[in-house]
């Protein structure tokens, strides 16, 4: 088996960090290794994110992933993560992660997030 990259290595590390409940933004991951961008890590938690809580690094606009909605929606709410319920003209009714509350800064969390 190859290794895997050390820039991958560092990105999944920091998602296996986030506490349950929490999330972090691809830039966040980012800003938090000092390297890289949003793009870089996205790309390797869809090549290499499946080994970690991948539901735990988000976009930035609290919009579920892509394809993984139902997978992620579940984690979420298994984990206590803040959502809003979509309204009524929405599209798709799929939740979005309320990213006021849901947001993890790396600081320990010793305050309630719900």
């Amino acid at each position: 088996m190859d290794e895997l990259p050390e820039y991958a290595e560092r990105v999944l590390a920091v998602a296996e960090l986030i506490p349950a409940g929490r999330v972090m933004t691809y830039g966040d991951v980012a800003e938090w290794l000092d390297e890289g961008g949003p793009r870089q890590v996205g790309r390797v938690m869809a090549l290499y994110g499946g080994a970690v809580p991948w539901w735990r690094v988000v976009r930035a606009d609290g919009v579920l992933l892509p394809g993984h909605e139902r997978e992620a929606l579940a984690h979420y709410r298994a984990e206590g993560t803040p959502l809003r319920e979509s309204g009524r003209a929405a599209d798709v009714r799929m939740p979005r992660l309320v990213m006021t509350r849901a947001r993890w800064d790396g600081a320990p969390d010793v305050t309630p997030h719900t």
